[in-house]
């Protein structure tokens, strides 16, 4: 079976060309238009400008992608979009787009949701991963803790209450005059510092709960980072990157903790953006091993938001009959 997905829920337009056949799975074609370049000179994405940016490169990305995989429109099966969560207007060019091309050539269009598709972006490298699993999914603007109990079953036991994981190393980052997105810069200035440096508080909410909250930890650094600037006083953006990071990795090992004693599961899965982080990478497979269960990750070029992702779980949704008409709508919440 071949999927043709379209996904736009944020900066980055994809399109990709992927074959299923039961376990095998096979990335034929996995275009991706970045706009970090454009979003650089604001310091974060502006919606309008992305959404505006959508609808120059989606057209050209789909047939590239189409090329790409040696195929036509007619030898495609399905049409795979990410109908939410995300950027309204950036949802609606992907699932407008995918309407139209899949109704004009009779084909079935499946609505994706975002999350299910990072998560599904570890079927491609490990053959051996079926639910039952715990997922972490973190990234720019989600950070949630999952039960996934099957393909398409999916359950929120876990959330960040305000800032996502993501978005916290970026606007650390840029008070510290990282470039744009601060994450990847973070994540290399942390391996040159000292993670004792300064004590930053945890993020994970007290009680018991499975939420974190990452807004206060995100303060506490620019806080100290203003301070140190208002007294004269200089630091070291390594020993911040490493310390910072150091607070983010321990609040979600402990949710973990608290997440697989409450779910008895044997198996973790890491996705989205952050999962390229490879502080985090290291923290959750140190983690999995002394807990003795099974750890998944993808590669790195899996992590953030491309369209194969979202024909994985496109295929997992097809065959459970999920199909979508013409009234489909894209939604800037996950339900």
């Amino acid at each position: 079976m071949l999927i043709l997905a379209i996904e736009s829920s944020c900066d980055e337009t994809s399109a990709a060309v992927c074959e299923f056949n039961g376990d095998e799975r096979v990335i034929r074609s996995n275009i991706i238009a970045s706009q970090i370049e454009t979003h650089k000179l604001y310091g974060g994405v502006v919606p309008e400008i992305a959404s505006r940016a959508h609808c120059d490169a989606i057209s050209g990305i789909t047939y590239e992608a189409l090329d790409t995989a040696g195929v036509t429109l007619g030898d495609i099966d399905a049409v795979a979009v990410t109908s939410n969560p995300g950027l309204i207007g950036a949802l609606l060019v992907g699932v407008n787009f995918a309407k139209a091309l899949a109704f004009a050539n009779n084909k079935p269009l499946i609505p994706v949701n975002h999350i299910k598709g990072h998560v599904a972006a570890n079927y491609y490298i490990h053959a051996d991963l079926k639910p039952p699993f715990l997922a972490l999914v973190a990234s720019g603007g989600h950070t949630s803790l999952i039960k996934v109990a099957s393909y398409t079953d999916y359950e929120t036991v876990g959330r960040t209450r305000d800032d996502a994981i993501g978005e916290a190393f970026d606007k650390v980052g840029r008070v510290m005059g990282l470039p744009y997105p601060g994450g990847a810069e973070m994540d290399r200035l942390a391996s040159l510092g000292d993670n004792t440096a300064v004590k930053f508080p945890s993020a994970a909410v007290i009680g018991d709960n499975l939420d974190f909250s990452f807004s206060g930890l995100k303060t506490a650094v620019i806080n100290h980072l203003h301070n140190s600037e208002q007294k004269g006083e200089s630091y070291s953006k390594e020993d911040i990157a490493a310390s910072f990071t150091k607070a983010v990795t321990a609040s979600v090992v402990k949710k973990l903790g608290m997440a697989i004693d409450s779910t008895k599961l044997s198996s973790l899965v890491i996705a989205g953006g952050v999962a390229a982080n490879s502080h985090l990478r290291a923290a959750l497979e140190d983690f999995a091993k002394k807990r003795r269960i099974s750890f998944y990750m993808p590669p790195r070029s899996l992590c953030g938001d491309n369209a194969a992702m979202i024909a994985a779980q496109g295929y997992y949704e097809y065959l459970a009959g999920v199909r979508a008409d013409t009234s489909l709508n894209a939604k800037a919440t996950g339900k």
